[in-house]
């Protein structure tokens, strides 16, 4: 066995069962995992799909803390959607507040949950498909499984590879602010000016990059070559079977428990 192979088995071994998968797989599986919650609004389905996907934790080989961390924004903005569906979703059954244009009743208690459970379960799975997706890898999973063009695929991941960037000189502008003696004093307006000097630190970076790449051939036609080869094998067959499954299970614990229904019905 040659060295690239030994260190290929070392990887598989000592990795998740998701880095065998290919990323365009993974895209697939967010389909999978996403239409049917979307077609759907009932809580017993949400509930059931968070709770496989979290049991399915250790394979996407992401630990518990990184996860909660990653998944600090739904906490934000679930419970403010299920608020909203509270307040003012169509009244159903008992109601047991009102005030103005705000109705608290049986159904809109019962979409509060199932729309705040619902955005866990559509954002969750996309914390654990791609925390571990390397940008080149998803570049060249999309060039040569995917088959989008090159140039296209090659813009936007030397894009996602600046957006770092943007952090640095947004901390590095508010130090030089302060360092002036004029970061405490206003706020609103401290923030649209710096707002707008990072809009054209990106576009002169962006043209910078784009006369780069073309000058090193990244634009060259006929079809490029690629360093590192990407394709789909057996694990990607059992892995969109195992996230088809998921969603399987998820509809059919809520129509046996009776809370299935279309959006919108």
């Amino acid at each position: 066995m040659t060295a690239p192979q030994l260190a290929t088995s070392a990887t598989l071994r000592d990795g998740a069962f998701l880095d065998r998968v290919n990323p365009v797989s993974k895209i697939i599986a967010m389909v999978i995992l996403s239409v049917p919650l979307i077609a759907t609004i009932d809580w017993v389905s949400a509930a059931v799909a968070v709770t496989i996907e979290l049991v399915l934790l250790p394979l996407c080989g992401l630990a518990l803390g990184p996860l909660l961390r990653r998944a600090a924004p739904l906490a934000l903005f679930a419970p403010i959607a299920g608020i909203s569906m509270l307040l003012y979703a169509e009244p159903e059954g008992r109601v047991y507040a009102q005030f103005l244009l705000a109705t608290v009743s049986d159904g809109s208690i019962a979409l509060a949950v199932a729309v705040t459970l619902r955005v866990f379960a559509l954002g969750l799975p996309t914390i654990l498909l791609f925390s571990r997706v390397d940008a080149t890898e998803l570049a060249d999973a999309l060039a040569q499984v995917a088959r989008l063009p090159a140039r296209f695929v090659l813009g936007v991941v030397a894009g996602v590879r600046l957006l770092g960037l943007f952090v640095d000189d947004w901390r590095s502008m508010g130090l030089a602010r302060r360092a002036r003696g004029v970061a405490d004093v206003g706020v609103i307006r401290r923030f649209f000016s710096m707002a707008f000097l990072l809009l054209v630190f990106a576009v002169r970076r962006g043209s910078k990059l784009a006369t780069a790449m073309e000058a090193r051939g990244f634009g060259a036609r006929p079809t490029r070559t690629w360093a590192r080869s990407s394709s789909v094998s057996m694990w990607d067959g059992v892995f969109l079977v195992g996230c088809a499954g998921v969603m399987v299970t998820a509809l059919g614990a809520a129509i046996a428990a009776g809370t299935f229904r279309f959006v919108g019905s």
